[in-house]
């Protein structure tokens, strides 16, 4: 046994170089004797400043020339604290077990902090070294006093480390500092390595099968950044961990090809990455409280000009007349040829002139209900009035008119269709309670197994704009969609407003709600602001933990809100002949389901993508054909020979044009749209499938938004002011809105180091990035395209309904 010791008082580096060999020894005890060598020695004693107290950190390293993985090796470091111990060749395990040998290996010991009661102190080390060798091996000692083992804020800091050459830093929050951000930069992608923040405690957790063991850490290639507070460590201080790993498939590099192992083949020179970590001061309490005020009341203004409006559309309206009743729309009137005790009851277009009704007389046979009861108790079940004995009221009969009027597909009950279009409303609340409960529990586990692991490479945020509250790891990007929340909450006060007016307007027999402009359901719009509210909610729930297994969250009720629109669209000229809610439902629900596949087998089952392709064209030929026949064309399994004898007659046999051109060409195009869609993805086959879905539904949206706005000018009717503002904000804020939207902050079809590499500054307000900026405009986006729907036809209110064509 020999013992070397080793006292300096310097305020110099000092080193300790040994070369020591082991000798073989009796063969009585060669499989079982123990040579070691012990190392004593004492470190630099500096004076403690009471103010600044410096932290002593030594690193060893070991070499050994030995390549026998039967008899390594063992070095044992103890400590006041801790013991220490490795072995060379260190051997790290990667992807099927495959070893990685390292003959260089390199430590930091746990540090020990002088205390200013102590003064001046000496640190004991021992370092034993061992084998169970039966011959001669040689190695190498060498230890260190590290200069730069404190870390200061806002200064950067360059280093080198390998998988067998961990390292590790101090850092102490300065006093006026609450919450730091630590940015670590790499010049090269690969290898790749774990960045993790720990707490001071010994022994420190510096290689790869242990580094998650404690605290919080993220894999990363060329960028990381962790938010650490200083709530979370009572001592005020912690240490940053930076360690290679042995292979790069975490980080999305290659997977090893083959499962046998690497021999004695040694990797010491062959992994190493040049790293630079800077720490700087996070945001400050002053900020959340500016964001907060900035986020509420930015939407707070709409509710402001929303009431500016509507009082100078009342006095407006006051002063232009004197006698005053009010429509759905704010159109008001005070007299009419008609009298206002024309009934309204079953005839819902009770005015008919003889080019849309064949000379029917200006009320229906039998006398309905006042035409301000809207019970139900009188209405037991819907009609379509098909038992009239005027065959030109049968439904089949009027809706084969090459053209078509408004008051042609108005002509059922006006409770009845109000009824049924209120379902949509009770529905979506139905839907969307047992719909965000399980998601709100769901987050909030994620949430809390993020905490308890400290694993942040469970959920993609924007590390580089993530600042927590409480639990919450992303609060801006939960704060960014209260505007979802806000104002659809005000598309609701506002459609109440309308819904009122008519219903009063109702009470007064008022002559413009019963047979002219479009007829005034609510129901669908009182649905869409629902929607677009729980939008908000299922938005700010994904970003609790955004990740693979939960974005579909995010865009659930965006396929409502743009099938709602669609919906609302196609009823504002079709009352009686609108899919049901029941149905409706049930389509969104299959789109949600077909989602939720495509996440999961959408990746590489070229199977899936083929059967998807089949079902989206034959589905956009089903609704074609139900749009074009406007429901009279029945699906069922007798529709293809139907199909064939309709193209036989109209196309081959004698090429007739279609009867009903403008529709055609808006089913041409919409089908061409489609099928590329649907080519596209089976060319392609998009890893974002969600977002594939919701593009389908957007872009039949706006393309059939431009066609009835199209059409409508082609009818000679005109935009109003307020819509045609509408209709402008719409534009801008989604041109807006989808810049940041693609501007790409974080991406869970990579892996999370692969993601961080496109982590991005805040850039409002210091708190708000990118896609927080999205949530802003595109909640503004959807509000005014609610409004563009809701006042689109406020022109037609004083237009007789068989006056108003259909398309």
């Amino acid at each position: 046994r020999t013992a070397i010791s080793y006292k300096d008082r310097d305020c110099h580096s000092n080193w300790i170089f040994i070369r020591a060999f082991q000798g073989k020894q009796d063969s009585r005890l060669a499989c079982s004797l123990w040579v070691w060598s012990s190392l004593l020695f004492c470190l630099l004693q500096t004076p403690i400043s009471t103010l600044f107290p410096q932290v002593d950190a030594v690193r060893v390293y070991v070499n050994s020339s030995s390549e026998n993985l039967q008899y390594p090796v063992l070095f044992v470091v103890r400590q006041q604290k801790g013991v220490l111990s490795w072995q060379v060749p260190l051997i790290f395990r990667g992807l099927y077990q495959r070893t990685y040998n390292y003959q260089e290996v390199s430590r930091t010991l746990c540090p020990s902090e002088p205390t200013p009661e102590a003064g001046l102190s000496d640190q004991v080390i021992f370092v034993d070294v061992a084998s169970m060798a039966p011959f001669d091996i040689a190695y190498e000692l060498l230890v260190t006093r590290l200069n730069n083992f404190q870390l200061e804020t806002n200064k950067a800091f360059n280093f080198t480390a390998s998988p067998s050459q961990p390292q590790y830093f101090l850092y102490k929050f300065p006093q006026d500092v609450d919450s730091v951000i630590i940015k670590v930069i790499s010049d090269a992608v690969y290898p790749c390595s774990v960045v993790s923040v720990q707490d001071i405690v010994c022994p420190v957790y510096d290689l790869d099968h242990n580094v998650e063991f404690n605290g919080v850490y993220q894999s990363m290639t060329k960028q990381a950044a962790i938010t650490v507070q200083k709530k979370d460590f009572p001592g005020e201080q912690f240490f940053v961990v930076f360690v290679i790993k042995p292979e790069d498939y975490a980080c999305g590099g290659s997977v090893p090809s083959s499962i046998h192992g690497n021999g004695n083949r040694t990797w010491n020179l062959q992994r190493t990455k040049n790293l630079q970590v800077t720490i700087v001061p996070s945001i400050t309490k002053s900020v959340y409280v500016q964001a907060m005020f900035f986020s509420f009341l930015s939407f707070l203004s709409f509710y402001l000009v929303s009431v500016v409006v509507a009082f100078i559309h009342y006095i407006r309206l006051t002063d232009s007349y004197g006698s005053v009743s009010i429509a759905g729309s704010g159109i008001m009137t005070s007299s009419h040829p008609i009298t206002a005790s024309t009934p309204e009851g079953s005839s819902y277009g009770a005015i008919d002139e003889s080019s849309s009704s064949g000379g029917r007389q200006l009320s229906s046979p039998e006398r309905g209900p006042q035409a301000g009861s809207d019970t139900d108790s009188s209405v037991e079940e819907e009609s379509d009035f098909d038992t009239m004995p005027e065959i030109e009221s049968d439904k089949n009969v009027i809706r084969t008119k090459v053209f078509l009027y408004l008051s042609d597909l108005s002509r059922k009950d006006r409770r009845i269709v109000s009824k049924k279009y209120k379902i949509y409303f009770w529905n979506i609340i139905t839907i969307a309670v047992f719909y965000a409960l399980p998601v709100i529990q769901l987050v909030i586990t994620y949430q809390t197994v993020v905490n308890v692991t400290g694993n942040q490479d469970i959920c993609y945020y924007n590390f580089l704009c993530a600042h927590p509250l409480g639990v919450l790891s992303a609060f801006n990007n939960i704060l960014s969609n209260v505007g979802h929340m806000l104002l659809g909450f005000l598309f609701l006060l506002i459609v109440l407003r309308r819904d009122i007016l008519h219903r009063r307007a109702m009470e007064m027999k008022d002559v413009y709600t019963l047979d002219y402009g479009i007829p005034k359901h609510f129901g669908l719009f009182y649905a869409m602001g629902i929607a677009l509210m729980m939008e908000g909610v299922l938005s700010a729930c994904y970003h609790v933990c955004p990740n693979y297994s939960n974005f579909q969250f995010d865009t659930s009720f965006m396929y409502m809100i743009a099938g709602l629109c669609m919906l609302k669209l196609y009823q504002t000229r079709h009352p009686d002949i609108n899919a049901s809610a029941y149905s409706a439902y049930a389509s969104f629900a299959v789109v949600i389901c077909l989602a939720v596949l495509g996440v999961v087998f959408g990746k590489n089952d070229m199977w899936f993508w083929v059967i998807f392709s089949v079902i989206h064209v034959v589905a956009s030929l089903a609704l074609s054909t139900q749009i074009y026949y406007m429901g009279r064309f029945k699906i069922d399994l007798g529709i293809f020979r139907r199909a064939a004898m309709v193209l036989y007659t109209d196309c081959i046999q004698q090429c007739s044009r279609p009867m009903y051109m403008d529709r055609m060409v808006l089913l041409i195009v919409g089908n061409l749209v489609n099928w590329s869609f649907a080519i596209f993805g089976l060319v392609y086959r998009p890893r974002d499938f969600a977002s594939y879905i919701l593009g389908i539904f957007i872009c039949n949206l706006l393309l059939y938004l431009a066609f009835y706005i199209i059409m409508k000018l082609r009818s000679s009717e005109k935009l109003l002011p307020i819509p045609l503002f509408c209709i402008v904000a719409t534009a801008v804020m989604w041109a807006a809105a989808l810049y940041f939207f693609f501007q790409n902050l974080s991406s869970w079809e990579e892996t999370p180091a692969e993601s961080r590499e496109k982590n991005r500054p805040c850039i409002l307000l210091g708190f708000f990035d990118d896609h927080d900026v999205w949530h802003f405009l595109s909640a503004a986006a959807l509000f005014f395209s609610f409004l563009v729907l809701l006042t689109l036809d406020d022109d037609l209110d004083t237009v007789r309904r068989d006056k108003i064509p259909v398309f």
